[in-house]
């Protein structure tokens, strides 16, 4: 809780897709009093400012950070540009919800979590698939143990070279694996608590996107090894062809226990839209397919005049806890951290065909983390 008021100052940095939503729906929300949006476009931070109904708009981070009105912080950044707004946040003692990944190189994410040592901040991962109803629904059954222990299980995602053409364009190093998989990962994490990757095997097949120009690999597949010697399968394909039906992720999740098991079929093929007028991409401008997985859109649809599905359920739920103070599932940054560490882990597996181990002091470092964070909170309660 950060108000005794109950009101909420909003700074939303970054005017991008995942920002015009945030600072859409911060908007809407009863407890918001004041909204602010900077981009280093002045000219999008102006439109989106008109768009959401903002009360102060910058081309300057810092002067949307500092204002006095602002007492929380969304970081919509491009994924390599997270470390300056989430720390001067943090140095400000501003609560931040940063978008995934924490960072594309672990010494980014390393930095922001010395900052956050040091100020005894309030930081969260946006990992929105956590906040889908399925995965709310799956996580429900881990804590009541109906699994038994878990053994194996697998995550799948598929998405069409339309959408990872866009993500590479922004930002070249914003892999499939890095980028998209890393929900998956977060999600095992999620449904494991306290059983932690150890080791990577991953191979990967190079073709449309090296051809490109990009680093990026068409399809990688990743054995992940857990702690208790659980075994996952994740997979990962964004170069279906761009015409492909996917509006984002079509994916499959499944865990395999000693008294049970789970499916969850996310890939969206029971509501089927085909139209000779086409159908607009929600992620990528000016793209569109005639035939659609309708659900599909990774972040949720606009369905009679507001926005809903993950990321809406998880701006809203972020935004609630800032106000009441209640318990969140949102992603802290010592797990997104080992999110980074599993990701990097693949992508050096496939680049070297060995078996990559998560190494022990990233493991130490998160356990320390997570316990010097909570100490430092419980210090200032």
């Amino acid at each position: 809780m950060i108000s005794n008021s109950g009101e909420l100052g909003i700074a939303v940095v970054g005017a991008g897709r995942i920002g015009t939503l945030r600072a859409r729906l911060a908007a809407k929300h009863p407890s918001v009093r004041f909204v602010a949006i900077s981009d280093r476009d002045p000219a999008r931070a102006a439109q989106l400012a008109e768009t959401a109904g903002a009360d102060f708009h910058s081309g300057d981070n810092d002067a949307v950070i500092g204002h006095p009105e602002v007492n929380a912080v969304f970081v919509s950044t491009p994924e390599a540009e997270h470390v300056a707004p989430v720390c001067r946040a943090l140095e400000l003692g501003k609560p931040v919800l940063v978008e995934k990944p924490l960072g594309l190189e672990l010494a980014q994410a390393d930095e922001i979590l010395r900052v956050l040592r040091r100020t005894g901040g309030k930081l969260r991962v946006g990992y929105s698939r956590r906040f889908k109803e399925c995965f709310l629904r799956a996580k429900e059954q881990m804590l009541h143990g109906r699994l038994g222990k878990v053994v194996g299980g697998t995550a799948r995602v598929y998405n069409s070279r339309a959408q990872a053409f866009s993500i590479l364009k922004r930002d070249p190093h914003a892999t499939p694996v890095n980028d998209v998989l890393t929900y998956y990962v977060d999600l095992m994490c999620w449904f494991l608590e306290g059983n932690p990757p150890v080791e990577v095997v991953a191979r990967g097949q190079a073709g449309i996107f090296k051809e490109a120009g990009y680093s990026a690999d068409d399809v990688t597949w990743a054995i992940v090894t857990m702690a208790d010697g659980a075994v996952l399968s994740l997979g990962i394909s964004y170069a279906l062809p761009a015409r492909y039906p996917t509006l984002g992720q079509s994916d499959r999740v499944e865990l395999l226990g000693m008294e049970g098991t789970m499916i969850v079929d996310d890939d969206h093929l029971d509501h089927l839209l085909y139209s000779d007028r086409g159908i607009p991409h929600a992620y990528v401008p000016d793209h569109q397919v005639n035939m659609a997985f309708l659900g599909s859109n990774t972040a949720g649809d606009w369905a009679v005049g507001d926005f809903w599905g993950p990321l809406a359920n998880e701006t809203r739920a972020w935004l609630d806890h800032l106000v009441k103070g209640h318990p969140t599932v949102h992603t802290t940054p010592e797990q997104a951290r080992l999110n980074l560490v599993t990701t990097l882990a693949i992508e050096r597996a496939v680049a070297t065909g060995g078996r990559i181990r998560i190494p022990a002091d990233s493991l130490e470092a998160h356990i320390k983390t997570r316990r010097s964070a909570d100490l430092i909170r419980r210090r200032r309660r």
